[in-house]
C-alpha cells in the first residue's frame, strides 16, 4: 500500500528509480500483479534490503509473502519523480546532439515535452527539426514567459555554455540538463544537472583497456597489415 505523504528522497535512491520501473514494467507486461524486492534485487543486481529501503522512499509498503502491486508501485514511483506531470522544455543549441534530443521520443514517458529549439547561427534559424522550430536566442526570454518553460537544455559548444546558462537563468529557467564540457557556476535559483559524457567514455576506455588487458586477448589485425609467414 502507499502511504500519502511527502518524503525526501536521497540522490542515489532517485537514480535507481528509473530501473526499478523498468523491471516493474516488464512484470506487468508479464501477467505479475506483485513483485518481490528479491525479485527486482536479482533483476538489477542489487541486495534485497536497499530495494526495499528505496521502496519505502516512495511511501510503498510491502506486503511479506506477497511483494509489492505491480501497478500501485509503478504510479508512485511515478509521482515521486514528477513524471506523472509534464514538463515543457526548451533546448539550447541546435547541433548534432540538440537536434538529437529534439527527436527522441522516449523523453515523452518520463514526462518531459520539448516543444523548440534555440541557436545564435542565422543559418539555422527557422528551419524545423523533428516538428520543433528553431529559433533565435532573442526570443527567448519572451517565450520562455508566455509559455512558463522551466527548464532548458543545454547544448551549445563549450565556449557558449556559461552565457548561456545565464541568460537562461534571468528569463526564469529553473532547471538546466547541462550536455556541455563546461561544468556550470553554482546559479541562485536554478537547478543544474551536468550530463559528463568525456568522463562516461573515459570510465569505459578504461574499464575497457582493463579488461583486454587482463583477458590478454590479440591485437587485432589491420586489413593492410601483412600477415606473418610460420
Amino acid at each position: 500500500m502507499t502511504e500519502d505523504r511527502q518524503i525526501s528522497i536521497a540522490l542515489p535512491t532517485i537514480r535507481r528509480l528509473p530501473m526499478y520501473v523498468a523491471v516493474l514494467e516488464k512484470a506487468l507486461q508479464d501477467g505479475q500483479t506483485h513483485a518481490s524486492s528479491s525479485q527486482i534485487a536479482g533483476a538489477l543486481g542489487l541486495e534485497s534490503i536497499q530495494v526495499r529501503k528505496d521502496l519505502a522512499a516512495v511511501g510503498v509498503v510491502g506486503q511479506a509473502g506477497v511483494g509489492f502491486p505491480v501497478g500501485e508501485l509503478i504510479v508512485a514511483i511515478e509521482k515521486s519523480l514528477g513524471w506523472d506531470n509534464a514538463s515543457d522544455a526548451f533546448v539550447i543549441g541546435a547541433g548534432h546532439l540538440g537536434t538529437a534530443l529534439a527527436g527522441y521520443r522516449g523523453f515523452a514517458r518520463y514526462g518531459l515535452n520539448i516543444v523548440a529549439l534555440f541557436d545564435s547561427d542565422p543559418a539555422k534559424v527557422g528551419q524545423t527539426v523533428h516538428g520543433k522550430k528553431i529559433l533565435p536566442m532573442e526570443k527567448f526570454a519572451d517565450l520562455a514567459a508566455r509559455l512558463h518553460v522551466r527548464i532548458a537544455i543545454l547544448t551549445v559548444p563549450a565556449e557558449a555554455a556559461t552565457e548561456s546558462a545565464a541568460l537562461a537563468a534571468e528569463a526564469g529557467i529553473k532547471a538546466l540538463w547541462n550536455f556541455t564540457p563546461t561544468k556550470l557556476a553554482p546559479i541562485d535559483g536554478v537547478i543544474v544537472e551536468r550530463v559528463d559524457l568525456a568522463a562516461s567514455l573515459a570510465v569505459l576506455s578504461s574499464r575497457l583497456a582493463s579488461l583486454v588487458g587482463a583477458s590478454g586477448a590479440a591485437r587485432p589485425q589491420a586489413a593492410d597489415e601483412p600477415e606473418s609467414e610460420v
